[in-house]
Formats: C-alpha cells, sequence, structure tokens
C-alpha cells in the first residue's frame, strides 16, 4: 500500500472522534482568529482544501449568509462526518479529491482556504499552481499551517505517513510568487500557526493608446 493510502487511513480512522480530540480544539480556535482576517465579496463563492469534518466552512457560512461553498478532502470518513454537520444545505457540499490536481474549473472561486493541511502535501509548487489555477483574478488564498523559526527554513517532521513539511514565510512567498501570486501579509493566530494571506494577481491590461497604435500599424 502507497503511503498517501496509509494517510487517508489514518484520517479515516481518526474522523468519527477527530472534532473532540485536542489538537482539533486547538484547530478551531485557529479557525476563529483566522474569521477575524477574511475579507469576502458580498456573494462569494469559496473552497476549503483538506476540510476535514467542515468546522471552517460551517463558520463562514454562518458569518456570510450568501456565502457558496465546497469542502474538499481525501478521506471519505471525515467527508461523511461533515456532511451529516452540515447546517447549510444546499449553500454548502463536500467532496472527494486530492489537493492536486483539482477538479473544479478555471477561475470558478472567489477565495481557497487551506487551513493546517498545506504540510502534508509532497508536490506544493502543484497545489499553489492549482489553487492560482481555480481562483477568480484578484481572489484571495489563505493559508494556516505552522511555520518554521527562520523565515526561510523548510522543516520536515518525520510523523505519521510520509511525514509533513513546515514552510518558513519567505519560502511560502518564493513558492506563490512563482504560481502567479502575490503575498499580502503574514500573520500569526495561535502558536506557530501562521496566517499568510496571497492575491491571484490582476492581468495586465494594456493602454488603449497603445492597442489602438498596433492595430494601426
Amino acid at each position: 500500500m502507497d503511503l498517501p493510502n496509509k494517510k487517508q487511513q489514518l484520517f479515516d480512522r481518526w474522523a468519527p472522534f477527530y472534532d473532540f480530540l485536542f489538537p482539533s480544539v486547538f484547530y478551531q480556535a485557529t479557525h476563529k482568529r483566522l474569521l477575524e482576517y477574511v475579507e469576502l465579496p458580498q456573494f462569494p463563492n469559496v473552497l476549503d482544501i483538506g476540510c476535514g469534518t467542515g468546522r471552517l466552512l460551517d463558520r463562514l457560512a454562518t458569518k456570510y449568509p450568501n456565502l457558496q461553498g465546497t469542502g474538499l478532502d481525501f478521506s471519505a470518513e471525515m467527508l461523511r462526518q461533515a456532511r451529516r454537520a452540515n447546517r447549510h444545505r444546499p449553500r454548502l457540499i463536500f467532496v472527494q479529491g486530492r489537493a492536486a490536481p483539482l477538479r473544479f474549473a478555471d477561475e470558478q472561486f472567489d477565495a481557497v482556504f487551506n487551513t493546517l493541511s498545506f504540510l502534508h502535501y509532497s508536490e506544493p509548487e502543484q497545489v499553489f499552481a492549482e489553487i492560482h489555477r481555480v481562483l477568480r483574478p484578484g481572489g484571495t488564498f489563505y493559508l494556516v499551517d505552522p511555520t518554521t523559526v527562520r523565515p526561510t527554513g523548510i522543516w520536515h517532521v518525520p510523523v505519521s505517513p510520509e511525514g509533513i513539511r513546515l514552510y518558513g514565510a519567505k519560502v511560502r512567498e518564493q513558492m506563490s510568487t512563482q504560481a502567479g501570486f502575490r503575498c499580502l501579509k503574514h500573520q500569526y493566530l495561535l502558536g506557530p500557526n501562521l496566517l499568510t494571506i496571497f492575491t491571484k494577481i490582476l492581468p495586465k491590461v494594456e493602454p488603449f493608446e497603445k492597442n489602438v497604435n498596433r492595430y494601426e500599424a
């Protein structure tokens, strides 16, 4: 059995009592702090990658009554818990899948959330590229993960199948720039959990006069 499947089975086993474990309580407190920094349009369509049991989307749907949200997770049992607890049907839906490739249309979402999940990804650059693809121009990516002491550090922790990887703030910025994002800010939420907010850079529009000259030429 490959390592991703082992990690998936681990989360499947945790799912029935996940919300009552101490790490989950810590995660939910982090979600509360995150909401202090979230800005969304009036009718937002959002994606939560690694949604788990759906707690963050539940908070977002409560705060933003016009929000449409999709929760994505690779654990079928986590999604079962999320669907069972879903108080915001049909505004929230939960689907199974991985962070890359994403099975969504180009420029489908106004915002993408990824909280305490990015550390599991073996190909983070591909995840950044896929998030950039599904975000609308000017859309926002909210990334929350524990970080390293050094801004340029990458720390591999050999826990759970395949381990986890923590990235310093500068490393996050470098990966995001390569994918076409601009980093807006870093903000510590709880303990080492660092929020980094990115925006998808708007395409450059040439001045009208320049376009006219090109046409005449």
